[in-house]
């Protein structure tokens, strides 16, 4: 176990999840001192996310650390919204990862340590922040250690903290939502006669889904109408998993050996602030919602993707303060979103009723009849559709959206090998090349070719990638006399300069 040596950082990350050392990575690559706070000792096994989405697998392929998630999970090219029958179709997508992969929370949590160490942050188990004073130029963090209480100072604090987030409370930012009104549960099981891949069962007795784990482990997990309830019925056992079991699926599998028995509500709330001052929330600190799809892990390190360079741009002061403050502008409609879906995904997780069951049969078959409806459905669960709007009305419209992995000229690389966490990626999309001498500070330019097949590309002739892979501006005039202009004035308002 470490033992603190120098106590001061430039930023301080309450919480050693995936969402705390992802965006202590994101910070170690703009050369920032970081140190996490974890008060578990060792990684909780009991993985309560099993999957990486779509637009997490690019994130990860922005940062070239993809290949050891992909050589380590098992793809799977369709997801589910509310466990209907029919499924979403993933291999469609505008994506070079039309694919979840299976991976436990455990395996991504110990991949993102090791890269996080690996770039030089510090990360201390069995350390537990226990508030922090905030000062005009600093925050002075107060932590619980194996041996005793001590103090770092930092530039910022980051909560990444969970639901009961120690840094959202002491920050006094409001956490408002609904209380639970309803429960699932789950098991971590063997079973002697397990069911075909892709198990899963809805009728007015409950839902089921049963999905392998590693180590000849299986998840049962699942609602049931007895869920329907605001009271706390005490603590799942394995006698009550196997008889929900039976009663939705006419058989237990022979289950045994349970190595976790778990209940969980439908408590929804976001945080009226992403950032306050010097202090910033991250994942469930800042989002808590029923687990619908497997999204929860997948939004939050998305969170740490938009926050990390924005946070290190201002500490360094190549960006203005504004700019962070676009941290809670770009992600909180996220939340707002993720709370929408969970909300309707959870009533439809719990629709026992004649009339419940018709409403699930009635979408689950326009999944395969609406490609439109599919589609949207697919882009909010894999976050593929996630853009940050410009407040200038006459912004082109890919502005703020993800960027497309587009091939570049002269190179076997892609966009997303270009990305870098400590700068912007011109993309010069002219016939000639004539933005190449626009390369400056924090800029790098790269080229490639329109792409016809993207309606909303092809008259794009330059644009500005951010660190995190979304547009920041986007040009189409055919003069080019006036595009070297325009790209340096773009550069200037993007830099906050």
């Amino acid at each position: 176990m470490e033992t603190p040596q120098a106590e001061a950082a430039q930023v301080v990350i309450a919480g050693g999840g995936p969402v705390g050392l992802w965006l202590a990575a994101e910070l170690r690559l703009n050369n920032i001192s970081v140190t996490v706070l974890e008060v578990r000792t060792e990684i909780d096994q009991r993985s309560k996310a099993l999957t990486v989405h779509p637009r997490g697998v690019e994130v990860l392929a922005s940062r070239g650390i993809h290949q050891r998630f992909l050589d380590e999970s098992l793809r799977i090219s369709n997801g589910h919204f509310a466990n209907l029958s029919n499924r979403l179709d993933f291999s469609v997508l505008d994506t070079p990862f039309p694919y979840t992969l299976f991976i436990t929370q455990a395996r991504t949590e110990a991949l993102f340590e090791e890269y996080a160490r690996g770039l030089g942050a510090t990360v201390r188990r069995g350390h537990r922040v226990t508030g922090f004073t905030e000062h005009a130029d600093s925050v002075t963090v107060q932590v619980e250690g194996p041996q005793g209480p001590y103090e770092i100072e930092a530039g910022y604090i980051a909560g990444c903290d969970g639901t009961r987030s120690t840094v959202r409370e002491a920050a006094g930012i409001d956490f408002p939502g609904t209380p639970s009104t309803c429960l699932g549960w789950l098991g971590d099981v063997l079973l002697d006669n397990p069911p075909a891949p892709g198990f899963n069962r809805f009728n007015e007795r409950g839902g089921l889904m049963v999905v392998p784990l590693p180590d000849n482990q299986w998840r049962v997990v699942g609602t049931s109408p007895d869920g329907v309830t605001a009271e706390w019925p005490g603590d799942l056992t394995m006698d009550e998993l196997r008889q929900k079991a039976i009663d939705i699926a006419g058989d237990d599998f022979g289950m045994r050996d349970p190595s976790w028995l778990s209940r969980f509500g439908n408590a929804t709330r976001l945080a009226t602030h992403y950032r306050r001052g010097r202090v910033v929330l991250a994942g469930d600190a800042a989002h808590q919602h029923f687990p619908t799809g497997g999204v929860g892990m997948n939004v939050g390190f998305q969170d740490a993707f938009n926050l990390g360079w924005k946070l290190a741009a201002t500490i360094d002061g190549w960006a203005s303060d504004g700019l962070l403050d676009t941290y809670h502008t770009d992600r909180y409609p996220v939340g707002e979103q993720l709370m929408e879906h969970s909300r309707a995904q959870t009533y439809l997780f719990h629709a026992f009723t004649p009339e419940g069951l018709a409403l699930r049969d009635l979408l689950s078959r326009m999944v395969p009849q609406s490609r439109e409806f599919s589609d949207v459905l697919a882009g909010r669960l894999t976050a593929l559709d996630v853009a940050y709007p410009s407040t200038d009305p006459a912004a082109h419209p890919v502005t703020g959206t993800r960027a497309p992995d587009v091939n570049l000229t002269g190179s076997e690389s892609t966009l997303f090998g270009a990305l870098r966490a400590d700068s912007y990626v011109l993309l010069d999309l002219t016939a000639d090349g004539v933005l190449a001498d626009r390369v400056q500070e924090r800029i790098t330019v790269h080229r490639g070719a329109p792409d016809p097949t993207r309606d909303a590309w092809e008259d794009v002739r330059a644009a500005l990638i951010r660190p995190d892979g979304h547009v920041a501006w986007a040009w189409t005039e055919q003069d080019d006399t006036k595009l070297g202009a325009y790209v340096d004035a773009g550069i200037t308002t993007a830099l906050g300069r």
